[in-house]
């Protein structure tokens, strides 16, 4: 029952570090393009993409909570109104169908198959936009708006990729949390009983 508590303090600062990292950085990346020099600018970054992707590798669908934060941060951040709320954390909750075809094709898998884990992380974004575009369709936007959110975001698509890219590298981050911890414990486990 402890080792249960353990993990679950464990995801529970997790998820916290990760959702302070989504709202600082997409904070910086909101003001930035608000700035002069990007206003006029027709594309959009965002950091959701790849927090999420990372997030559900980690802990499932707990990722869910970043994709919705990053769409609240960037609507809240950047003047949007509540209808841009709904569609921007709503739209990117579409990004959970991720979640069963990781558990499906198996997470390590995933991590160990570079085409397969860039093709989860654009999926994620791919399916983010795609949420934005179809609740932004059942609130009367036109199809030509709706497909703006691919269009204007994609360089979001390239982020997540070089993001998810580099941190499967790195170990544990790109990593079921529960399998690291095990992996963790017996690699401890190990140097333990060396040293005996």
């Amino acid at each position: 029952m402890e080792r249960q508590r353990s993990v679950s303090a464990y995801r529970g600062i997790d998820l916290l570090l990760w959702a302070a990292i989504l709202v600082i950085f997409e904070g910086i990346i909101i003001r930035a393009g608000r700035s002069i020099l990007f206003a006029d600018q027709a594309y959009t970054v965002s950091l959701a993409g790849a927090v999420a992707c990372i997030v559900y590798m980690r802990w499932g669908c707990w990722g869910g909570l970043h994709a919705a934060l990053a769409g609240a941060v960037y609507c809240l951040m950047g003047g949007g109104s509540r209808e841009q709320l709904l569609i921007y954390a709503g739209g990117n909750l579409l990004s959970l169908a991720v979640v069963p075809l990781m558990n499906r094709i198996g997470k390590e898998t995933l991590r160990e198959t570079a085409f397969r884990c860039l093709g989860i992380s654009l999926l994620t974004v791919l399916l983010m936009q795609a949420g934005r575009a179809i609740i932004a369709l059942l609130l009367g936007a036109s199809p030509a708006e709706a497909f703006r959110f691919f269009t204007t975001d994609a360089l979001s698509a390239v982020f997540t990729l070089v993001i998810v890219w580099i941190v499967r590298r790195l170990d544990g981050v790109y990593e079921d949390q529960r399998h690291y911890l095990r992996r963790f414990h017996q690699e401890e486990e190990k140097e333990r009983m060396e040293r005996l």
